[in-house]
């Protein structure tokens, strides 16, 4: 109900946001925005200043990832605007929910040229689950409403909201909107019975796990489902951290750089269980050829994925904390597979990891497997791009989906330090690591600043070869060693740059020095950074070569693979 008594469109906006539990945003003032700071200052709503737009989005995906509820971010018109669009792009293919707030120039001046204005609404169009540009003051409030509604419901996304700045200063008073309650898909009997039909029928069933589950809060029912079916299954960079570390029959990544179990039991397989995935090129190699002998049962909330890519024999478009326990109650002492269980078995030991390395090299496998098994349990590890990124996601294991944070649809360099303070900040009391590589650090380096002014103890594994590591990698494999480009011997000093941020660290060079070094990193009571130099010679593999079946795996026998 109103009270009467009018306010300034910007102090309404900070009014939703308290409304909505929102107590941090991340975000840059600039000219079209600041009512809303002044609105801001002195408020209950947290801000935390970034040192780059990129860097305020990438924080607000880090917070919502790390904590399942929606990120916030600021920025202004023009260059603040744009400069949020590529962690948009990140949060759509991730599925992220963030409402970004951009400024705009007044009304009255919008389509002159005017300082500073772009249409932040057009642009953002591609990148984004919806955007909004609020034309008159009465729109606002209902407006922000949706976005938040749209942002976190169905298959969540990021959602722009433009505000000119005359609405900003214009008077309103405020009410809440009313808002419907807004009913859950739920699954069809007829098809989840002829999905139990199939799995019953099967004999060599797997289950292929994406980012959806941890999203959908399904991961305890999909373990349930594990426990009761004995199925074996496999998960997708984003779906890391949704099957228990040590669960039977579980092979880990697929595809491109997944496990060769994986690969390989995944083409063999006579039905694929697909559970909030997207059977993403990444993952399926040349899509013809991806498990061709398999039906396929795909359980995914955003029916525009269903028959998208590959035809499903049964497809159930409903929420995953509905359609796994009703699943799992139909097929509860119904699945018989003890031969298929025991093939995976062997798959698994046959092809186990192997970390012993000669020399006295870093072997970042080796090193990163060590890290995994001393984290606490309230952990976050946050990745860049590269092969860091893979090497994290073959060989370092997660308690659950939303402490694994890397940039998977997007691929975006720069994504891993300011995810890391997003998460750091969603989760007070866990231990944030970001692995990242020495390409990917430098892209959103100045916000080592955050950090330095938030005091937040997050710890830097920087593993550095002086190379694009994976552009390299490819660059061998598929151009000849024509090497492009992708040489960074003049790196700085990296130890040196994060001391001017009072971040102290130091850098090792040899495989003996890492156990005393992951222990000072994680034991010491501020941000830290563990600068690592590994050979350049050191590839990630398995690797799915482009074009080719995931049963076509490059390896090198040097990994001992």
């Amino acid at each position: 109900m109103g009270t009467g008594q009018k306010i300034r469109g910007a102090d309404a906006v900070i009014k939703v946001l308290a409304a909505h539990g929102v107590n941090t945003v991340f975000g840059y003032p600039g000219g079209a925005i600041m009512p809303i700071y002044d609105a801001l200052y002195g408020s209950s709503v947290e801000h935390v200043l970034s040192r780059h737009e990129q860097g305020a989005a990438f924080a607000a995906l880090g917070y919502a990832r790390a904590s399942g509820k929606t990120g916030v971010c600021f920025a202004t018109s023009g260059p603040g605007a744009t400069n949020l669009i590529t962690s948009l792009a990140d949060a759509l293919l991730d599925s992220v929910p963030v409402v970004a707030i951009t400024g705009q120039v007044p009304t009255g001046v919008i389509g002159t040229d005017a300082f500073q204005e772009i249409d932040v609404l057009g642009m953002s169009l591609s990148c984004t689950k919806h955007s909004f540009m609020v034309n008159s003051i009465d729109e606002l409030i209902p407006t922000l409403y949706q976005a938040f509604e749209i942002a976190a419901s169905g298959r969540p996304g990021p959602v722009l909201v433009d505000i000119p700045k005359d609405i900003q200063v214009a008077q309103l008073e405020y009410k809440a909107p009313l808002q419907s309650v807004a009913k859950e898909q739920e699954p069809e009997l007829d098809e989840l019975s002829r999905a139990a039909e199939l799995i019953q029928n099967a004999t060599k069933p797997i289950l292929y796990v994406g980012g959806g589950v941890g999203m959908a809060g399904a991961v305890g029912h999909l373990r349930a489902f594990i426990d009761a079916t004995q199925i074996p299954s496999v998960a997708t960079l984003k779906g890391l951290g949704a099957i228990a570390h040590g669960t039977e029959g579980y092979l880990g990544m697929l595809g491109m750089h997944g496990t060769k179990a994986a690969n390989l039991a995944v083409q063999d397989s006579d039905l694929l269980i697909v559970v909030g995935a997207r059977f993403d090129d990444r993952v399926t190699g040349k899509l013809d050829t991806f498990a061709p002998n398999a039906k396929v049962v795909h359980l995914d909330i955003d029916a525009a994925e269903l028959g998208k890519l590959r035809m499903p024999d049964v497809a159930i478009g409903a929420e995953l904390r509905l359609v796994l326990p009703q699943l799992t109650k139909l097929l509860t002492d119904k699945v018989s597979i003890k031969p298929w269980r025991a093939e995976v078995a062997e798959l698994y030991q046959t092809h186990q990891w192997r970390y012993e390395h000669p020399g006295e090299l870093i072997y970042a496998p080796a090193m990163l497997r060590r890290l995994a098994n001393k984290l606490p349990n309230n952990s976050v590890v946050s990745c860049d791009v590269g092969q860091h990124q893979m090497w994290v996601a073959q060989h370092m294991w997660f308690r659950r989906p939303e402490d694994h944070l890397s940039s998977a649809g997007l691929g975006t360099m720069g994504f891993g330090l300011p995810a890391a303070i997003g998460a750091q900040i969603a989760r007070t009391d866990a231990c944030v690591v970001t692995v990242s590589g020495d390409g990917s650090f430098m892209m959103n380096v100045q916000e080592l600043t955050t950090i330095k002014r938030k005091k937040l103890p997050v710890k830097i594994l920087l593993l550095d070869n002086q190379k694009l590591g994976m552009v390299k990698q490819w660059q061998q494999l598929f151009f000849e060693e024509r090497y492009s480009e992708t040489d960074l011997s003049d790196n700085p000093d990296f130890v040196k740059m994060a001391a001017a941020f009072d971040i102290p660290g130091r850098t090792i060079f040899k495989a003996s020095e890492v156990e005393q070094a992951l222990d000072d990193m994680l034991n010491s009571t501020g941000p830290y950074m563990l600068h690592v130099a590994i050979d350049d010679a050191f590839n990630v593999w398995p690797l799915v070569p482009p074009g080719a079946s995931n049963s076509e795996m490059m390896e090198n026998t040097e990994t001992r693979r």
